[in-house]
């Protein structure tokens, strides 16, 4: 079965989100903020008082973040408004633009972002309401399931967090009194980028290429993106290590997450990650999980640059402080996290299970197959 198609711009207004710098919110507002990431604050005024998808303009570019009750967006996204809800279903549009991949359409600037004249081209089919209503319908609950799953695999995350705290203290107060050394003397820093979209060969291959949007569990080995070997001959790109420690460094995610992974695979990076590789000092489980113990201080380091996006100064964040304990007592606690990866290990397969379902469902559902 087949659809007409339609353009964004016949269903929708996209509207740009209004700046609202963080001193001026007011948290014990009733209205959620939303940056190009999602969620980021509460606020006693809104600039959406209808439920609304929310497109990432800047920072994370082409997110949809689904807003029921809509709120303030800030000026780093655009906010959907249905010109017909008789012929468009808000939910079935927000699965519509997942699966229409809008991060592709990145203008790639000093500052990438999407173009709303993108946005408005975008094309989505467009069968009749009843069934768009069924469709979203089927994807919420197969979404109930990938999103359960993804919280047992925190939980998990949750506990060796809770065995680190437990032999080691507090990393930002060192209660036991571990002798620490300076981040930036521990570890080799390497950074990433991203190899030229006009160049379709580079991007046909099957070679990890980690961004911000893969850093969503600890344990980093597959990725959205994938690039050719090509890429390490005629580009400045390196080759990153398995056991290496990636963080985000520079992002809007940073408003309110510091995403932190280890490699269980050779990738590449993009520009808006580092890669932290051991030289000796620690061992890579160990500072991954001392970095993991300590979210709130290390959001606490970040900045913003002058056009806005989040940022770390690589000067303060490696000058961390990171404790040093015996090399035996490091692996004691690597011991115990490689047994319970075992655990970690079935919970991911189980949400790679989820995750399978969903996208299996959404393909069939879009090509009139439901």
């Amino acid at each position: 079965m087949s659809w007409p198609d339609a353009r964004v711009q016949d269903i929708a207004v996209a509207h740009y989100g209004k700046a609202l710098k963080k001193e001026h919110r007011d948290e014990t507002g009733n209205y959620s903020v939303f940056g190009s990431s999602g969620q980021i604050g509460k606020h006693s005024d809104f600039v959406a008082d209808f439920p609304t998808l929310i497109i990432g303009r800047k920072g994370s570019v082409g997110e949809v973040i689904w807003a029921p009750e809509g709120g303030w967006v800030i000026d780093t996204a655009f906010y959907l408004e249905l010109l017909d809800h008789e012929a468009i279903d808000l939910r079935y549009l927000f699965y519509a633009l997942k699966r229409a991949n809008l991060s592709a359409k990145t203008i790639t600037t000093s500052i990438p972002g999407l173009n709303r004249d993108d946005l408005y081209d975008t094309q989505i089919p467009l069968p009749p309401l009843p069934e768009q209503k069924r469709i979203a319908a089927i994807l919420d609950k197969a979404d109930a399931i990938r999103h359960k799953r993804q919280q047992a695999i925190q939980l998990a995350d949750d506990f060796l967090r809770a065995v680190f705290l437990d032999m080691f203290g507090d990393p930002v107060t060192n209660p036991k009194g571990w002798e620490t050394e300076r981040l930036e003397g521990l570890v080799k820093v390497v950074s990433g980028a991203t190899p030229s979209k006009s160049n379709d060969a580079y991007w046909i291959g099957d070679f990890p290429w980690v961004s911000p949007k893969d850093m969503k569990s600890v344990e980093i080995r597959s990725t959205i993106d994938h690039i050719n070997q090509v890429v390490f001959e005629r580009e400045n790109l390196k080759k990153i290590p398995v056991g290496s420690v990636l963080i985000v460094v520079r992002g809007m995610i940073l408003a309110h997450t510091v995403p932190v992974g280890i490699t269980a695979a050779e990738v590449a990076i993009n520009q808006d990650i580092k890669a932290f590789i051991s030289s000796g000092g620690v061992l890579p489980e160990f500072l991954l999980w001392f970095l993991l113990s300590q979210h709130a201080n290390l959001l606490s380091k970040v900045t913003t640059a002058a056009h806005g996006t989040k940022r770390f100064d690589m000067a303060d964040l490696l000058n961390l402080p990171v404790f040093v304990p015996d090399i035996e007592v490091q692996r004691k606690f690597v011991s115990i996290a490689r047994s319970y990866k075992a655990t970690l290990d079935e919970l991911d397969w189980s949400h790679k299970g989820a995750r399978e379902l969903f996208n299996s469902l959404g393909q069939r559902a879009f090509a009139g197959q439901l």
